[in-house]
């Protein structure tokens, strides 16, 4: 027999029945980053093996472990996209959008990395990035935070949502500060992971964030980043809090906050919940002024933060915050009982030229009365239309409420109309 195809394990379809929540999440995103006057862009899955190599960075988990890598036929290493920064930059430069520019940009769709799939982490998982560019000072910083803590009030989950934040100051600060961490761990290095241990060499900053319970005593007397940052990183960091507290957004300093990859720099931040378990940040981002430079681009300030939609999605459905109107796919279920298919296909037709942002699905299939009915009742519509051979002669329709208690009535096309309008 052949072998039962399925779907390739950490990569999973999203059904009928789930993609109404997803609609209803993806809609309001839209609405908000219109709101605040940022324009999408949308880049390509399969991107230069050598783009996440250089931003990302060689030593990081993503590129030494999750990445999709696989040579094409030209012998070129292609990778499927793990992230959507680098490949927003690359755009960017490619197409000269920020150089002596402000650009605001945000995108949506999936990223893969090969990692162990479990709840609200999976090999495809789908992301919202949001991406500023040509901005040096700290406002731009706040606005996406503000953003974010918006959504979340839109979303009906601010009061589940926790604030972190961080500033890792400038490449030569965290150099500074690497060095005396390093000096400082090597004393416990027998007490700590094993992870944390080959970081030691490679990307020690990352030790900062190990879920070991050993390893994070050991960090409790270790240096503190803050206190290696100069002036300019203070001030920065400074005002940024300071906007913060005027725009009375909470937020707890978190100085082990450092953020996975290479290319961050100042700001750093985390919104965090208790509602997903082992799997707690719902969005991250911060400052990477050096991206553009080591992606070839001019020196161009940035910001930017990415969220997770699987979690977020999650974390809606268990705290029953997906409306239901939001659920429902169908408003109104047409029924064509007898040989009154065309017409009742042409009324269907009217219906929507009239009204089309009403949602009319016709039960098609030459089925017994009973039977479609059930199929409009299944569909969740809230009202059948009802044509046979009698309302096809008179040229009528027959509305029929199914989850109000409401008399059924036989209408003209306007009488109908006048009606659905107030659906």
């Amino acid at each position: 027999m052949a072998k039962k195809l399925q779907a390739i394990r950490g990569m999973n379809d999203i059904l009928p029945a789930e993609s109404s929540s997803w609609q209803y999440v993806e809609q309001i995103i839209r609405q908000l980053q219109a709101a605040y006057g940022y324009h999408e862009i949308r880049t390509p899955i399969v991107e230069s093996t050598d783009l996440f190599k250089r931003s990302i960075g060689e030593v990081t988990d993503i590129v030494e472990k999750e990445m999709y890598t696989f040579d094409d036929r030209n012998g070129d290493s292609l990778t499927l996209r793990p992230e959507g920064t680098a490949s927003c930059v690359r755009a960017a430069i490619e197409h000269g959008l920020i150089f002596n520019q402000i650009q605001r940009m945000w995108y949506m769709g999936p990223m893969f990395r090969h990692e162990r799939p479990q709840k609200g982490r999976y090999r495809q998982f789908h992301q919202l990035g949001v991406e500023a560019f040509g901005m040096q000072g700290p406002d731009i910083d706040a606005e996406l935070i503000i953003m974010t803590f918006r959504l979340w009030q839109m979303l009906g989950i601010d009061n589940v949502v926790r604030l972190e934040v961080n500033s890792l100051g400038t490449t030569e600060s965290r150099t500074r500060y690497r060095e005396a961490l390093v000096e400082y761990l090597n004393q416990y290095k027998d007490q700590l992971d094993e992870d944390s241990v080959r970081r030691l060499s490679s990307n020690p900053l990352r030790i900062l964030d190990s879920k070991d319970p050993q390893t994070q005593a050991v960090l409790n007397g270790a240096p503190v980043l803050t206190e290696f940052l100069d002036e300019t990183s203070k001030a920065h960091f400074d005002q940024l809090l300071a906007i913060l507290d005027q725009a009375n957004i909470r937020y707890q300093i978190n100085p082990k906050l450092v953020r996975g990859l290479d290319y961050y720099c100042d700001t750093v931040f985390e919104w965090i919940t208790d509602e997903l378990g082992a799997q707690g940040t719902v969005c991250a981002g911060g400052r990477y002024d050096g991206l553009v430079t080591q992606l070839g681009g001019k020196p161009t300030p940035a910001v930017g933060f990415a969220m997770g939609l699987e979690r977020l999605i999650l974390m809606l459905e268990s705290l029953n915050k997906i409306p239901d109107a939001a659920k429902q796919q169908v408003d109104v279920a047409l029924l064509g009982v007898g040989d009154v298919s065309g017409y009742s296909l042409t009324v269907a037709e009217k219906i929507r030229s009239v009204l089309p942002m009403l949602r009319l699905q016709t039960q098609c299939g030459g089925s017994s009365f009973k039977s479609l009915m059930k199929r409009a009742d299944k569909s969740g519509a809230s009202v059948a239309l009802i044509i046979g051979e009698s309302e096809h002669e008179q040229q009528q329709v027959t509305l029929k409420w199914l989850r109000a208690d409401k008399p059924q009535q036989t209408l003209d096309f306007d009488q109908l109309i006048a009606e659905l309008e107030k659906l």
